[in-house]
């Protein structure tokens, strides 16, 4: 079942749908179910990732708004910050972001990866603040003093997820389910970062209102299972009533798995490391250390464990931000 999204203001960036491609050597190596990944580290604007599709939504409801500028906040290497830039970059808008130092001592998260993207994207001004700073509350501060300068803005808030947001990956699971169907593919499983919430959020939604019985977890990057559950069953909630659905069986039945996450949110593991490695050098294609990274673990270590049956087909969504490789070079040396 397709669903509407003409009610909404919308941006397109990226000219089509991500490629869905088998990971054979993964497979191979792991001995386990077939592995296919999803490519929404191929969205549009600079580097991609899956705040892309979020943005296409808020931006969209931004320049109806009138609004000027857009406000956000992240960590310093935040995927978001960044995609955020590039999406005002394009529109003509002006980006200001207030960032926060999670992890402290490391120079190269200051300078380079997508903090360094985000200079060359020409955000306006930047913010930084410490690790124990509100976060949402240093960004209401700030938007208010750029309205009070004349500037029109539009706040987003960490992730991009919001309902709003989230009709993003609500949208990515009608071309999951149209692209599975041409490549007469059943997926049993998809397996996505969990952080903000609104990726597993939206892929919970759509699958359901499409009667899809795919069963989407989540590997959380930051928080335990159960209190990941919550926020993303809050999200899919809101997403349904922003569309007006009335498809219940979705709410309360997200799956958050919080075993691979560490010591939190941005802190290396020795697995991730692992993780990374192996796929660059089986399958060519770059997780980061922060999200995919830690997912791709969570996935590693479940067909390990026998999670999964041999004649099962999961789908791992790769959601981006390989540009936070280069501020993390020292993780990965031998």
């Amino acid at each position: 079942m397709n669903i509407d999204f003409s009610q909404f203001s919308r941006r397109f960036y990226s000219v089509h749908a991500t490629p869905i491609q088998k990971l054979e050597r993964l497979s191979r190596f792991l001995g386990g179910p077939e592995i296919y990944i999803k490519r929404d580290d191929l969205l549009g604007l600079a580097g991609g990732g899956n705040k892309t599709r979020k943005l296409e939504f808020l931006v969209g409801d931004a320049i109806q708004q009138g609004a000027d500028t857009l406000i956000t906040c992240g960590a310093l290497q935040s995927n978001h910050c960044r995609l955020t830039a590039a999406a005002a970059a394009l529109e003509g808008l002006k980006c200001r972001l207030v960032l926060q130092e999670v992890v402290s001592g490391i120079e190269a998260h200051h300078t380079n990866g997508n903090r360094f993207i985000d200079e060359l994207l020409g955000v306006e001004i930047i913010k930084t603040v410490s690790s124990d700073t509100d976060l949402m509350a240093a960004m209401g501060d700030f938007s208010m003093e750029a309205s009070a300068r004349g500037c029109k803005v539009y706040s987003i808030p960490v992730g991009g997820s919001n309902a709003l947001g989230t009709l993003g990956y609500v949208a990515c699971a009608n071309e999951i389910l149209t692209q599975s169907a041409s490549m007469n593919l059943n997926f049993d499983h998809v397996i996505c970062p969990s952080g903000s919430g609104g990726t597993q959020a939206g892929l919970e939604a759509g699958f359901r209102i499409s009667k899809s019985d795919v069963s989407v977890i989540g590997i959380t990057v930051s928080r335990p299972g159960k209190s990941q559950e919550s926020k993303v069953n809050q999200l899919v909630w809101e997403v349904q009533l922003l569309l007006g659905s009335d498809h219940g069986e979705a709410s309360g039945s997200a799956i958050c798995n919080g075993d691979y996450f560490g010591e939190g949110y941005s802190l290396p593991t020795p697995e991730m490391i692992e993780a990374v490695r192996l796929v660059a050098r089986l399958e060519s294609i770059l997780l980061d250390p922060v999200y995919t990274g830690k997912a791709m673990t969570g996935l590693i270590d479940l067909i390990r464990k026998g999670e999964f049956r041999s004649d099962q087909i999961v789908l791992f969504v790769h959601t981006g931000g390989a540009p936070a490789l280069f501020a993390n070079t020292q993780l990965f040396s031998d």
